[in-house]
């Protein structure tokens, strides 16, 4: 009689705080860099930030997000019939908010904790999973721990993280030649994917089941990148895309090892990187005008060398740009490589793509 009753007061909590109790709205959790943040950093002392205009100028005004309109996380989301996820550093982020998700993601974070300590204040995957876990006990604390735990079985996990690694770590000028000849790209990425893993488990240890990882994309593509070195021309820098796809194999293999290793886990590998360069090539079917250059520009010949503000000049048609500023993609882009994610083939997303991992 106890257990019964226990049941129907976990129900009567999941009514009052609009728990779905089928698959076809889970809850959204969302972990990563700048690709993603959707505010997390205006609540942080830090240099990396985008609470100003002309960020957001398609959004309908900043929030934080590094981008003229919607992250690829919010086109997913949205595509789901989800609300935006919301940034976990906002004082609003509480109580029955939380139980349809929360965005964890920081401009300049990495996988490595070093990273990203040029710009002061940011949250490294190890800080993102240490708040998932204090909302992992709030919503315990909100609904019990049976309907908690069907709740994050239920839901999706994306990770889009790796990208300031290498452009604000192993790239950076700080980053002197000696250490780099001590530390090959080789070691550099082995470091990471051992540390990725411990990450990635520890994240599946506090309920995530499924869990998209994206890859990092072409770096050496975007327009900081182009702008540092002029020696490329107008082609992409070959050695940050070489390290990009050195640690994009590796990380493949370790999704394919976490899906192997923790049972029930359901990891997709979100090849971001060949979206990307699918783009580029093909930019002229696609809509786009100018694949290589910023649309939100202050100087470089790609707009490449200073971030985005208010002093920018913005072009006039964001959709005809693939990248919004020196780092990030434009909500135009953005679109594309959700929709690929959502329910493209295994070329763009392996095992399976998104909706395929929320059926499992």
């Amino acid at each position: 009689m106890g257990a019964l009753l226990n049941l129907l007061l976990i129900f009567i909590v999941m009514v009052l705080f609009n728990v779905s109790t089928s698959d076809d709205l889970p809850a959204n959790f969302v972990f990563g860099d700048s690709l993603v943040d959707v505010g997390n950093n205006n609540y942080l002392v830090s240099f990396s930030k985008a609470n100003y205009l002309p960020n957001g100028i398609d959004f309908g005004r900043p929030t934080g997000r590094f981008t003229n309109g919607r992250t690829i996380v919010d086109i997913i989301g949205q595509e789901l019939g989800m609300d935006l996820t919301p940034p976990y550093l906002a004082p609003t982020t509480v109580g029955p908010v939380i139980l349809k998700g929360v965005n964890y993601a920081s401009g300049g974070g990495g996988i490595l904790n070093f990273t990203g300590q040029v710009f002061g204040g940011r949250l490294n995957f190890d800080a993102q999973i240490d708040n998932f876990a204090n909302t992992r006990q709030d919503i315990i604390a909100s609904i019990g721990l049976p309907a908690a735990l069907n709740l994050l079985n239920r839901s999706l996990f994306s990770v889009s993280i790796g990208s300031n690694d290498f452009i604000n770590n192993y790239l950076t000028p700080s980053f002197s030649f000696s250490e780099r000849e001590s530390e090959s790209p080789q070691s550099f990425v082995a470091k990471m994917i051992s540390k990725f893993r411990l990450q990635l488990t520890r994240l599946f240890n506090l309920g995530a089941r499924k869990v998209v990882v994206a890859n990092v994309g072409p770096i050496g593509c975007i327009p900081s990148q182009r702008d540092s070195n002029i020696g490329a021309g107008d082609s992409c820098v070959s050695f940050p895309n070489q390290l990009a796809q050195l640690y994009n194999s590796q990380l493949k293999d370790l999704v394919t090892e976490l899906n192997s290793n923790l049972e029930g886990s359901a990891f997709a590998y979100a090849d971001v990187y060949q979206i990307l360069d699918d783009i580029l090539k093909n930019y002229v079917a696609l809509g786009f005008v100018n694949p290589t250059s910023a649309c939100c520009r202050v100087a470089g010949r790609y707009g490449g060398l200073v971030p985005c503000g208010p002093t920018s000049k913005v072009c006039y048609d964001r959709s005809k740009y693939v990248f919004w500023d020196p780092y990030h993609p434009t909500d135009a882009a953005n679109v594309i490589v959700a929709k690929n994610l959502l329910e493209g083939g295994s070329n763009y997303i392996w095992p399976r793509n998104i909706r395929g991992l929320l059926q499992t």
